[in-house]
């Protein structure tokens, strides 16, 4: 008789994305594994992204050095700034829309450095 591998439970329509170490909602984790800083030089890369989007454009901010708290607030503070939705996953902010300009001239003026990333 195959015996199956214990499954475990990675998303809930309760509560959302689970962790895989501690069963718990992501935001509330009590694991050890807290995201690490971003390691690297220390510019901000900023792009325009329309791929699997439908031709639609989102402006794709990466490489903050900020922990998750401080990077959900800049992003608030972004999307505000741009009247537009958004979401900050994985590390990177996106901001729909093309925002480019005023996104960088917001990030240099929080004392940033800021690239754009690509034409």
């Amino acid at each position: 008789m195959n015996k199956l591998p214990p499954t475990r439970l990675v998303y809930s329509t309760e509560q959302g994305r689970l962790c895989p170490h501690c069963q718990q909602p992501v935001k509330a984790c009590r694991c050890e594994k807290k995201r690490a800083l971003p390691t690297g030089d220390g510019i901000i890369r900023i792009h325009l992204e329309t791929k699997g989007r439908k031709g639609k454009g989102v402006t794709v901010i990466a490489g903050i050095p900020l922990a998750d708290e401080a990077l959900e607030q800049l992003g608030k503070q972004l999307k505000q700034r741009c009247g537009t939705g958004g979401t900050v996953k994985d590390g990177t902010i996106e901001i729909q829309g093309d925002h480019i300009e005023k996104l960088s001239m917001e990030l240099k003026a929080k004392g940033f450095t800021v690239k754009r990333k690509g034409g």
